[in-house]
């Protein structure tokens, strides 16, 4: 059977800025029967995510992001629907997902690393099983109750930095969920400031290409910030963690702006910022949600019924 697939074409290098020319779309050929254990699959929906940029590399930087590698075919998070099967748990028209979905039209997958899944849980809109009810929803979810210390009642103030991304619109939603009592967004046009606040149920949101943005901080989180969701590190972030209050917490979700450079994971901070980062005993723990794979299925069920309820708002 002929296919079309996406594979590495070239690397652009630990310091460099990917374009399109790094990847490659060709034909190819997979087998035309399934062997037992196998099921064919048609894809429909890729994730695209940040962390792909250290996947790029001959080294991730980290022992469980595994590199593409050269003429091979790319892979990351993935949806398709069962064609043909010769696994007992899976039947045709079976909508299934997986981490380690490769990047092509067609494949012959091993059925049991495959998840099955409910379209119903999501009113049927099966791109969420990627975002909101997939890894990004877990994310943003289990970052905020596993490293940010939300405690209902207890009137914390979180800012989200890439605010108007994938994980962080659903970041400060959850917060207030949890019991946030002020979220403020940041991210990079009005548009998407907008969204956050009308769409989104922010309180407020800094566009940081305009303005000072340590200033309209001051304004906007007048008790300081208790709790922040980083997607972004770099500046934004250093901005932020001044204005942290004592035994605050911050959820290393990313750090975005440094992808594209050789550096550590987390990237350290400059000297000033670790100061009061020390001083003022602000938590800064590496978040890995694989690591809380346990929790996975009552998280989803969780992230579900935000959904079905309308509590949490999806792009």
């Amino acid at each position: 059977m002929i296919i079309q697939r996406v594979v590495l074409n070239s690397r652009p290098g630990k310091n460099g800025v990917p374009v399109a020319e790094n990847f490659r779309l060709e034909q190819s050929t997979i087998a035309d029967t399934v062997q037992v254990g196998q099921v064919r699959v048609k894809t429909l929906y890729l994730s695209v995510d940040p962390y792909m940029r250290c996947r790029m590399n001959e080294d991730t930087g980290s022992d469980y992001l595994r590199p593409w590698q050269l003429a091979e075919v790319a892979d990351g998070g993935g949806i398709g629907v069962v064609e043909e099967s010769k696994y007992e748990n899976l039947a045709e028209g079976d909508f299934v997902t997986s981490f380690t979905w490769p990047w092509q039209t067609v494949a012959i997958l091993d059925g049991s690393l495959l998840q099955k899944l409910v379209p119903q849980l999501v009113n049927g809109r099966l791109s969420y099983f990627l975002g909101a009810a997939g890894i990004t929803g877990l994310t943003a979810l289990l970052g905020i109750r596993e490293k940010g210390h939300v405690a209902m009642g207890a009137n914390q103030t979180m800012v989200v930095s890439g605010a108007a991304g994938a994980c962080g619109s659903l970041a400060g939603q959850i917060g207030r969920l949890e019991g946030c009592s002020r979220v403020v967004g940041i991210a990079g046009t009005d548009e998407k400031c907008s969204i956050l606040v009308q769409e989104m149920g922010f309180d407020a949101a800094i566009n940081y290409k305009k303005g000072n943005v340590a200033k309209q901080l001051r304004e906007l989180c007048p008790g300081g910030v208790d709790v922040y969701f980083d997607n972004v590190g770099g500046d934004i972030s250093d901005t932020v963690i001044s204005q942290m209050n004592q035994n605050s917490h911050i959820i290393l979700c990313g750090q975005i702006s440094q992808y594209n450079k050789d550096v550590p994971y987390p990237p350290p901070l400059p000297p000033d910022i670790e100061k009061i980062q020390k001083e003022r005993n602000i938590t800064r723990e590496r978040f890995l949600v694989l690591n809380y794979m346990d929790k996975q299925e009552a998280s989803v069920l969780q992230l579900c019924q935000w959904i079905q309820e309308g509590k949490l708002k999806v792009r």
